[in-house]
């Protein structure tokens, strides 16, 4: 009776899906899909407003190194103020700094509104994956982050296409207004979570003063960097790409791009928790490189979608891989530090790519693609070095 009682209460330690991390991945879509349906829409919107190609990067990728900026306050914050203050601190300015978009006009203020999106965006997704790891099993982090992940794939589907058609239907004012009320219910739903308290340092530690990120999740950190760069020349340019090519379907590459990534969700973190980031990482890589040759090839509406869904699957692979990655050998104390230095980089790849892709359209949107395979390419040459390196040391 003792063995069958404590099997079960084995068996329930392992869950996954429990009240709170159901409302977790619930609270990430909502915010997420408002986010999404701003990401196509945001380059359109300063054209609008009479920008150009240069100004468009700038007023995406300064919105990504605000996030970077205010991240690792975000992890020290998770240990010292606690998760749910992050969290709903974070989701409250992200609402109100979207909410705010509906009244620029002029792309100074937009610029402005971009830097506060990002505190709240840098706050809220720092502190989101932070409460998913803390609700996950350990021994099923892989897995959970991939269903937590899949969350945000799922408004991915959905955001882009559908933000894409409101543009043409509605206001850029009623369309940014429906995407901050959708980060309300995110905020909603936030305040349900019963939140785990930070964690005490396990040994006593003396604070350093420029304490901006966790060294255990510096490598795997490094890679996604190289992988996102290539995430700001699809977000911020590929739509604009597609109609200089007259290539129709671009709402259906954010479509079969997320339907992809929730496919490779399904079976990329059991890999990873089973077999380890060498079954995981160089395989999604390689599906990422081709999907970007793909793009700078993009000869019609056939080979965007198959570089869609290679671009998913192999994002989808990587992504929770090597999140996973950057927490496991992160102390307790840790953790929400360990994920404020993934995202970080998470961002500063995006911010970076969306910038230097602006620059680079002058000789094309092709080049962006290009140099965003070449960035693919150092990824996988930084991994085998580390792989090899980690084997003269064992």
């Amino acid at each position: 009776m003792g063995t069958l009682s404590n099997a079960q209460t084995e068996v329930q330690q392992e869950r996954i899906w429990s009240r709170d991390f159901v409302i977790i991945c619930l609270a990430n879509f909502f915010v997420f899909l408002g986010f999404q349906m701003t990401l196509p829409t945001i380059p359109l919107f300063v054209q609008e407003l009479g920008g150009s190609n240069q100004l468009i990067g700038f007023v995406v990728g300064i919105f990504t190194f605000s996030a970077l900026l205010f991240r690792p306050y975000a992890g020290h914050a998770l240990e010292s103020k606690g998760r749910g203050f992050v969290y709903l601190l974070g989701l409250s300015i992200f609402v109100l700094s979207i909410g705010g978009f509906a009244f620029v006009a002029s792309i100074a203020f937009l610029f402005i509104l971009r830097i506060i999106q990002g505190i709240g965006w840098g706050f809220s997704t720092t502190a989101g994956g932070t409460i998913a790891t803390d609700i996950i099993p350990a021994s099923r982090r892989g897995e959970g982050l991939g269903y937590f992940g899949l969350s945000g794939n799922i408004a991915l589907a959905l955001g882009p296409s559908l933000g894409l058609t409101l543009a043409g239907i509605i206001s850029f004012k009623q369309l940014f207004l429906i995407c901050a009320a959708l980060g309300l219910v995110s905020f909603i739903l936030a305040s349900r979570i019963k939140y785990k308290k930070g964690h005490e340092p396990e040994v006593k530690v003396t604070h350093v003063k420029f304490d901006i990120f966790e060294k255990t999740a510096l490598q795997p950190s490094m890679l996604v960097f190289f992988i996102t760069v290539t995430f700001g020349g699809i977000a911020t340019f590929l739509p604009l790409y597609a109609i200089e090519k007259g290539i129709t379907g671009i709402h259906y590459y954010f479509l079969i791009y997320a339907l992809f990534l929730m496919l490779s969700r399904t079976f990329a973190g059991k890999i990873y928790d089973k077999k380890g980031h060498l079954y995981v990482f160089p395989p999604g890589a390689a599906l990422i490189f081709i999907a970007m040759l793909l793009l700078a090839w993009l000869p019609n509406t056939p080979i965007l979608l198959v570089a869609a869904a290679l671009y998913g699957l192999g994002f989808g692979i990587v992504q929770p891989a090597l999140q996973a990655w950057s927490v496991e050998k992160a102390p307790k104390n840790r953790k929400g530090m360990a994920n404020a230095t993934f995202f970080s980089f998470f961002d500063l790849g995006i911010g970076i790519g969306a910038m230097l892709f602006g620059q680079l359209a002058v000789f094309g949107y092709h080049s962006i693609y290009i140099t965003s395979a070449g960035s693919i390419l150092l990824a996988i040459v930084f991994y085998f070095a580390l792989v090899w390196r980690a084997k003269r040391t064992e």
